[in-house]
């Protein structure tokens, strides 16, 4: 009987120190700044993309060279 009465009396104390304490969240303002991004673009691209087009380039120069030749 005795221990019962000392757990229900601990019980009650724990929750009596848990009801009486405050809980505060702060939170702080965030800042955002800008990013800066340079991006180095590979000059063997460039120059394969060049190359790429340059067969339709020159079929476009001999279609402009046959229909001036033919007016």
């Amino acid at each position: 009987m005795i221990k019962n009465f000392l757990i229900l009396l601990g019980a009650l104390a724990v929750l009596t120190a848990a009801g009486c304490t405050q809980h505060k969240v702060e939170v702080a303002p965030v800042e955002v700044k800008p990013i800066h991004i340079t991006i180095d673009v590979n000059v063997k691209v460039d120059r394969a993309l060049d190359n790429f087009f340059g067969d339709i380039d020159a079929a476009k120069e001999k279609i402009e060279d046959s229909s001036t030749t033919t007016e």
